[in-house]
């Protein structure tokens, strides 16, 4: 049996919940992960895109204490919060 296709690469993005998804305006993978969140919202699924400014892969952890790490921090946090709460 073959593995499981990763959802990025999957043909059909239909169907999965809503989905929260952020990237670096700086970040290696920014072009890839726009993209996956244009296909995901091409199909129906709500997307919760966020790009932070002069991010790049990795910041929030080699950085921690700047302020637009603690801000991605908290956005996704209250994501997460907001979905276990429904």
């Amino acid at each position: 049996m073959s593995p499981p296709t990763p959802r990025r690469r999957a043909k059909d993005l239909s169907g999965l919940p809503r989905t929260y998804i952020d990237t670096g305006s700086v970040e290696t993978f920014r072009d890839e992960v726009l993209d996956y969140a244009s296909r995901l919202s091409a199909t129906g699924v709500n997307v919760d895109l966020h790009m932070w400014g002069g991010g790049f892969h990795g910041s929030d952890g080699f950085v921690p204490q700047a302020a637009i790490s603690r801000a991605s921090a908290a956005t996704r946090d209250e994501f997460i919060r907001r979905a276990l709460n429904r």
